[in-house]
């Protein structure tokens, strides 16, 4: 699977037609700890850059964007019983939901991860 990140710090993995979103290490890093996450309803439409999320931590509440459009599919319900899974695997089971794909070649106006490494280092 080929994974895309955006300089909002926002990670997309895409499997056939489904993209799984989230927010990247870095990110959460610099929330601090993640005390909720308000995640899209299953159907909504979501459009590139728009809101999707919103995840809470001690330090402030922040609008995760939506990365790619799509139709959200299926939302971590993992994260409404434990936010902190977003502070122990960000982009691993802290991701927030999945979206079926309107248009693949949205993903190429993304960051490959080395692109967004160096974006990240220029911070």
């Amino acid at each position: 699977m080929t994974r895309y990140f955006t300089k909002d710090h926002e990670w997309v993995e895409v499997s056939d037609d489904t993209a799984t979103c989230g927010i990247t290490d870095y990110a959460q890093g610099q929330l601090g700890d993640v005390v909720f996450v308000d995640l899209p309803a299953v159907g909504r439409a979501l459009v590139k850059g728009g809101e999707a999320a919103v995840v809470e931590s001690v330090k402030a509440a922040s609008d995760v964007f939506a990365p790619i459009s799509g139709t959200v599919t299926e939302t971590n319900a993992d994260l409404e019983a434990d936010p902190a899974l977003v502070n122990t695997g960000a982009e691993t089971g802290g991701w927030f939901f999945k979206v079926l794909l309107n248009d693949a070649s949205e993903l190429d106006t993304l960051l490959d991860e080395a692109a967004y490494k160096t974006f990240v280092a220029g911070l």
